[in-house]
């Protein structure tokens, strides 16, 4: 596995349960994006796909959280997860979770890291 970290955005991008950042990439084999979010102190990265229905998350780009900034939702069916774990407590996928993407905050930068499924996005 490759150990090669992709930039995304200066740290100062993520507030805490603020508005996330999207990024390009590619899983299995297909064009899609990964989100970050800041919560409770660390960014946290997935795949941004419901474990319901394979959509986006964000009706609005980067909003990822619902009103209480507890939870990421799904705009579309209102599946909730845990923005911790990824895992969903609430809706249609419950038990399922997002797909996390590996995340390194350094430098007042974050990063990612491909790993066997998701991969840089295809030029």
């Amino acid at each position: 596995m490759t150990t090669e970290l992709i930039p995304i955005c200066d740290a100062s991008a993520l507030e805490e349960r603020g508005k996330g950042v999207r990024f390009p990439v590619t899983a299995g084999g297909e064009d899609a994006t990964g989100f970050v979010v800041r919560f409770s102190g660390l960014v946290r990265g997935y795949l941004n796909r419901c474990a319901h229905v394979p959509m986006e998350l964000d009706w609005n780009e980067g909003d990822f959280f619902e009103s209480s900034g507890l939870y990421l939702i799904c705009a579309t069916h209102g599946a909730v997860y845990a923005p911790e774990t990824g895992r969903c407590e609430g809706g249609p996928c419950r038990g399922r979770s997002l797909r996390r993407i590996e995340i390194t905050e350094k430098d007042n930068q974050v990063f990612w890291q491909p790993d066997e499924y998701v991969r840089p996005a295809r030029a």
